[in-house]
């Protein structure tokens, strides 16, 4: 009887592994995630692919002097938040090919006849029956749950394009803040030497009786205030570079220093252009995708009404004369209490959730990118009121001040005032070109695209 067994199993494995494949099912292919991508200089190329972990764990931390290119890098292999979304591709993968796994084949044992009374109480004319059962699943339930998780896992490529973007901008943003961290210190510094500058003028004409000496205490509160100003400066300058080395994931920057030039602006795309492209921006785009995981998944509910069946067979051995036999099946669940009703309902409310997300998410991308813009527009219009009226008017009045000053025609306060409002000038001038740069880099975020004509903080 054993070899027998073993022969009959090897058949009816292999006529029901037959029955449960599907020939319609494919292993999940690699998501392709398409989107707008900001040009070179703002952000890099976008690789649909997630970066190597191996590398971000020993990603370099930069010495000396670091571009806007070397952060864009450092970024993508050594952010968490971006490494954190690349295992949920990884994970989509996984389950996209755990969607496809047959279900697992039963065996089964009964042997009846026996512990009775008389003739039945012992093994002698008992019947054991050992058989192999194998559910089907009708319907084309597994290619639809195959179908089902290569959508989740292209899903989760656009979270990670989303992610990615974010990060990148959030660099660029913080890159920028460095540069003027650094400019405004380098301001900070040349104010106090111009304030000492000043108090060494006004000691010596203390000194000559042509002036009162309340005029020096004056001067050297001024120099007070000014070095009050550096080190703000100086420690702001610190706290950004700190915001800076977290992008890649350090604690503390290694860097020396951000080379870069804000002093570059260009003239921008008009708003109608701009709003043209908010249908690319990754956080409406991946919507599509959205509504397409919530159709599928709406078809796999709709596949569970359909009874799968389990086959089963087997052979059965009667003791009592030594004799064998087949025996074969076939389970079929009928569909009176549970339909799966509630759960295609379900399924439905959530596709029409999706759709009014997707709408959602089109008007918050085209406030949020009209918003951008308009600080893009008046930070644009600021840099170059300030550039070409302001400061040149204030550099004047304090150089003309100086002249004044030396030559006793104007007090003292005269000049502290005309040298206080080219020093505002002047931060004001470094705050406008960042937050035009930061402006810049929100509205290619919001579209996925450069803005062409648009500003770019220099690489060199």
């Amino acid at each position: 009887m054993h070899n027998r067994c073993i022969w009959y199993f090897s058949l009816l494995f292999w006529i029901l592994t037959g029955c449960a494949s599907n020939p319609n099912s494919s292993a999940p292919s690699t998501p392709v995630v398409s989107a707008g991508l900001m040009e070179q200089g703002m952000v890099h190329q976008r690789d649909s692919s997630p970066p190597d972990l191996s590398l971000q764990e020993s990603s370099p931390d930069p010495r000396g002097v670091i571009t806007l290119r070397d952060v864009l890098a450092l970024a993508l292999m050594g952010n968490p938040e971006i490494a954190g979304a690349s295992w949920e591709i990884r994970a989509g993968e996984a389950r996209a090919l755990q969607a496809g796994a047959l279900p697992n084949p039963e065996l089964g044992l009964v042997i009846e006849e026996f512990g009775g009374n008389q003739i039945r109480k012992d093994f002698n004319v008992a019947q054991t029956t050992i058989q192999l059962s194998q559910l089907i699943e009708l319907g084309g339930k597994r290619a639809k749950r195959v179908r089902l998780a290569q959508i989740e896992k292209d899903l989760a490529g656009w979270d990670y394009e989303v992610k990615r973007l974010d990060v990148l901008t959030q660099a660029t943003k913080s890159f920028v803040e460095v540069l003027a961290a650094q400019d405004k210190e380098a301001l900070t510094m040349d104010l106090v030497r111009l304030a000492e500058q000043v108090l060494n003028s006004v000691s010596e004409r203390v000194k000559a009786g042509k002036i009162s000496p309340l005029e020096e205490t004056r001067s050297a509160v001024a120099v007070s205030n000014a070095k009050i100003e550096c080190e703000k400066a100086r420690n702001n300058l610190k706290a950004s570079r700190f915001k800076l080395a977290a992008m890649w994931g350090r604690q503390s920057p290694e860097f020396e220093r951000a080379a870069g030039v804000l002093d570059v602006v260009k003239p921008i795309p008009s708003i109608d252009d701009v709003l043209s492209l908010v249908s690319r921006n990754p956080d409406v785009a991946r919507y599509v995708k959205e509504l397409e995981q919530r159709a599928s998944a709406l078809k796999v509910q709709k596949a569970k009404r359909i009874p799968d069946v389990t086959l089963s067979g087997g052979v059965q051995h009667f003791s009592e004369n030594d004799e064998d036999a087949f025996v074969i099946g076939a389970t079929i669940p009928i569909p009176i209490f549970d339909q799966n009703r509630w759960g295609i309902l379900e399924a439905k409310h959530k596709l029409s959730k999706a759709k009014e997300e997707y709408r959602a998410a089109q008007v918050k991308a085209a406030s949020g990118l009209g918003e951008a813009y308009h600080s893009l527009s008046s930070a644009y219009s600021e840099v170059l009121s300030l550039k070409n009226d302001v400061l040149p008017g204030a550099e004047h009045s304090f150089v003309a001040s100086q002249e004044g000053f030396r030559e006793g025609k104007l007090d003292f306060l005269d000049l502290l005032d005309a040298q206080r409002t080219l020093f505002s000038a002047r931060i004001r001038y470094i705050e406008s070109l960042a937050t035009y740069h930061k402006s810049a880099a929100e509205v290619e975020r919001l579209t996925g695209e450069g803005l062409g004509a648009a500003p770019h903080v220099s690489l060199e």
